[in-house]
């Protein structure tokens, strides 16, 4: 029973952090595509003293790199909006509001514990025991 509790938890936890992984998706897009704008404003420099052209056939490679890049990066920021929309509707369906809140701060506004705590004035162990309810009382998807 315990065991297939914490797996039911698991996936619970895994659920909710959904939000987080699809925000560092998109973070990882939005550098590469400043990587690859800076790249093309500021190349690198070739310190031979030689005069050096810059390769005009080369625009249209970094034109659809680019592109690609903002395809993706508008897709992961769907993606995130759609987790966030998912995750927050399933979260208002519980209960209790001490459920919901720290549900919210934990997943939602990615708090950390402590800052959890000072927020909603209660102890760590108290902070612990509401997201262990709020878990349980939590329904996510069944293909989740």
């Amino acid at each position: 029973m315990i065991e297939a509790k914490m797996t039911e938890n698991d996936e619970k936890k895994w659920y909710l952090k959904g939000y987080e992984r699809a925000i560092r998706e998109m973070k990882r897009s939005e550098e590469r595509i400043r990587e690859m704008r800076m790249n093309r404003i500021c190349p690198a420099v070739i310190a031979d003293g030689m005069p050096h052209a810059s390769g005009g056939s080369d625009l249209s490679g970094y034109a659809a790199r680019l592109d690609e890049e903002e395809r993706k990066y508008r897709k992961a920021r769907y993606l995130r909006i759609k987790r966030c929309q998912e995750i927050m509707d399933r979260i208002e369906r519980l209960k209790n509001e001490d459920e919901k809140d720290v549900l919210m701060f934990r997943y939602i506004k990615l708090m950390k514990w402590e800052d959890i705590c000072v927020e909603m004035n209660l102890s760590w162990r108290r902070v612990h025991y509401i997201h262990s309810n709020a878990l349980e009382h939590l329904e996510i998807p069944k293909s989740a």
